[in-house]
């Protein structure tokens, strides 16, 4: 129940109130002004970052852009989930009276595990980032530079067949593309940066790699008959990473490249190329064309051993 404003909060922390609202906007959520909005939970939240920047080597600044990075990812995730309980709500609308109470009572009886597993995922996955930072890249004062092969994957003529779906079908499309793209980008020591509508953005750390999860997408959704075809560009470089997202011509070039790629295709960078280890690979190189922002360019068609 709410019980502080943002004033009464700061004082109750003993923290400014600007701070106090910037950890609310960094985790997402809109200003109160000078209402009653915040609760005791609110209160133990900002308290215990509070207790981590006096007592640890952790500054504000770097704080709030953890923060952020929890607020952004965990808004994303809650929609998810609750999109994933919709049909079984559906389902469960006449015992419960209201699909919301079934969400509801979906969402409480899962809740326990789904904590633990968000706890460990993350865990997990801090471990290996760390471990990532440790051995290959350069860290400046806010931003880590490494240098990976960027991958874009793209749906054909998405924009087309939506319109011709009513919205459940649509639903469906989107999430049969998402699981299958995260499947095979993790299958082979991939990264998934972000969803984007029918596009997927990835890395991975050597081009082998990239070549690998661009063959499994074409394997899986090339070839499966309810998903459009897919096409996919490959860069290699330099990118810096933001808030769980990355930035840098590679990002650029891969999407400039899968634009122009054939369906069910490979369009990869000399750099990427250049970096092929494993034998076997079919390379042919096109005629060069303009990419935006790149100039003539002479995209390289890869296929995979």
């Amino acid at each position: 129940m709410p019980t502080y404003t943002a004033s009464e909060l700061a004082r109750t922390v003993g923290v400014t109130e600007d701070i106090a609202r910037r950890f609310f906007r960094a985790l997402g959520f809109p200003d109160a002004g000078d209402e009653i909005r915040y609760t005791e939970g609110d209160r133990a939240a900002l308290s215990g970052l509070a207790d981590a920047v006096r007592n640890t080597d952790l500054d504000f600044d770097t704080a709030v852009r953890l923060v952020r990075a929890v607020g952004q990812n965990v808004a994303r995730m809650s929609d998810w989930q609750v999109a994933a309980l919709a049909s079984r709500a559906e389902q469960l609308h006449g015992v419960h009276g209201s699909r919301r109470a079934a969400a509801e009572q979906l969402e409480e009886e899962s809740e326990q595990a789904l904590q633990a597993i968000l706890v460990h995922s993350w865990r997990r996955h801090l471990d290996a980032a760390l471990t990532r930072l440790d051995m290959d890249t350069a860290v400046g004062e806010q931003d880590q530079t490494s240098r990976v092969t960027v991958g874009f994957a793209d749906l054909v003529n998405f924009s087309a067949l939506s319109n011709e779906l009513d919205s459940n079908r649509l639903g469906e499309l989107v999430e049969i593309f998402e699981a299958r793209c995260g499947d095979v980008v993790a299958a082979n020591e991939g990264r998934m940066i972000k969803t984007i509508g029918d596009s997927v953005l990835f890395v991975a750390d050597q081009p082998d790699a990239a070549m690998d999860v661009a063959a499994g997408l074409i394997e899986v959704i090339g070839k499966d008959a309810r998903l459009p075809d897919v096409r996919i560009g490959l860069a290699t470089g330099l990118v810096v990473t933001r808030l769980g997202d990355v930035f840098g011509p590679p990002v650029n070039l891969a999407a400039r490249l899968t634009a122009v790629a054939r369906r069910n295709r490979v369009l990869a960078d000399e750099e990427t190329v250049a970096g092929l280890r494993r034998p076997g690979y079919e390379i042919r190189r096109l005629t060069a064309r303009p990419l935006r922002g790149f100039g003539l360019v002479e995209p390289v068609a890869v296929r995979h051993p």
